[in-house]
């Protein structure tokens, strides 16, 4: 099943300085890779632009989806990165194969070099760029992140596969686009304004998530709940709002029912409802 999660470019727009932006983004990827996000997606919205030039959000989560040993290679000095030191590690963990032929750890690497005689050269946190040839079907390009299977560092047994990688993607989008994906499945706004998130309405969800192979879960931002963002009046989101027109979500969901905080953080909301939407029968 394939889990999605929306949030928008305003998703800093409070934040006092470059620093406290960063570290809240880092809390969404945190929250990400905890829940296994198959792909994060930025929405834009205009009416709530802050004071961050256009795509940091963007950026910032790239880089942090980005393994440490390739994010020197990949990303440079940029402004946006200014403090990416603030970000927690997120420790994605490593995939490991069975039996012989599929035995060792999925990495990510990088494409350094290619050469003429079917092999590239590859930085994929050993200490040196290792040449491996390129398997016939696939077709890789200098500069592009490929997936190598380690089976042995001491000597340095490894190969190109094709094959996804533990994380997520970060893709930028329309919210409509978005949702209206293949592999969107189950839609949820997230929102103080819809139902409540009860133990039976949540193993229903289950249920339905499995049936559709999935869930896109969408996330507001600070003084910008989705009502805002997509301009509807809060009482028509109220309850159960299921395959809603207006909106494009299958139902509106309040995973924080009873909250004692004014604001819940988009980050804190992230934690909230994939921790319970998450959960198996």
């Amino acid at each position: 099943m394939t889990t999605s999660v929306l949030v928008p470019d305003s998703l800093t727009r409070e934040a006092e300085d470059r620093r406290e932006a960063t570290r809240k983004i880092g809390y969404v990827a945190r929250a990400a890779t905890v829940f296994n996000v198959d792909r994060l997606t930025v929405f834009p919205d205009p009416d709530g632009a802050g004071k961050w030039e256009d795509g940091f959000v963007e950026t910032v989560l790239r880089y942090a989806a980005t393994p440490p040993h390739l994010r020197k290679e990949m990303w440079g000095k940029r402004d946006e990165l200014e403090y990416v030191g603030v970000l927690p590690p997120l420790r994605v963990r490593s995939q490991t194969g069975s039996g012989s032929e599929g035995s060792g750890s999925l990495r990510q690497g990088i494409v350094t070099e290619v050469g003429a005689d079917g092999r590239v050269r590859v930085n994929c946190g050993m200490q040196h760029p290792i040449s491996l040839p390129v398997p016939d079907g696939l077709d890789v390009g200098k500069g592009e992140r490929v997936t190598v299977r380690v089976s042995s560092r001491r000597p340095v047994r490894a190969k190109l596969v094709d094959a996804p990688i533990s994380g997520f993607d970060v893709v930028s989008a329309d919210l409509n686009m978005a949702l209206s994906r293949d592999d969107a499945g189950l839609t949820i706004a997230s929102s103080r304004y819809g139902e409540l998130a009860t133990t039976r309405r949540l193993g229903e969800l289950a249920q339905r998530r499995a049936r559709e192979g999935g869930m896109t879960v969408a996330f507001g931002a600070p003084e910008r709940g989705l009502p805002s963002i997509l301009d509807v009046d809060p009482d028509a989101v109220r309850g159960d709002q299921r395959n809603d027109e207006s909106t494009g979500f299958d139902l509106w969901l309040n995973t924080v029912p009873n909250q004692g905080s004014e604001v819940v953080r988009t980050e804190e909301a992230m934690f909230a409802s994939l921790a319970c939407l998450t959960l198996t029968e």
